[in-house]
């Protein structure tokens, strides 16, 4: 990871072997969408995620996301979360840059990522909403 991005004092992780379910429950908790997720769940979903990126601080889990990938045409990264303790101070903007940057997501010509919360931050970062060329349809989830 280039140290330009790298905030002091934290660790960044591209293996789903760097975090355990019960670590990433505790994250899901600030948020309004991932409050019901099971240890079951984040354990299936950790292990059918394309990858999974993590970051520790202090040897405790304190930032996450995640990318569902063909490594050639899309990927869509999800669940992009950094424990409230640890916001304001650039981790959320390195972690996406880390995750971005992977040598195994640079060559994927389009990343989407769904967000009702994060938008302005993720503009900073170089996403768009460009109306008309896309739209997200979907059947009715758990958190709708």
């Amino acid at each position: 990871m280039d140290r330009a991005f790298q905030p002091d004092g934290y660790l960044f992780y591209d293996s789903k072997l760097a975090l355990a379910p019960s670590e990433l429950i505790d994250l899901y908790r600030f948020t309004h969408w991932g409050k019901s997720r099971s240890l079951e769940q984040i354990d299936r979903m950790i292990r059918g995620s394309s990858l999974c990126f993590s970051v520790r601080h202090d040897d405790r889990l304190v930032a996450f996301c995640r990318l569902l990938t063909d490594f050639v045409f899309r990927g869509s990264l999800w669940d992009i979360l950094v424990h409230p303790d640890h916001q304001g101070r650039g981790l959320g903007t390195a972690l996406l840059r880390y995750a971005l940057d992977h040598p195994a997501v640079r060559p994927i010509p389009l990343i989407v990522t769904y967000t009702s919360d994060l938008g302005p931050f993720l503009r900073r970062l170089g996403f768009s909403s460009e109306e008309g060329n896309m739209q997200l349809l979907r059947v009715p989830i758990e958190y709708s």
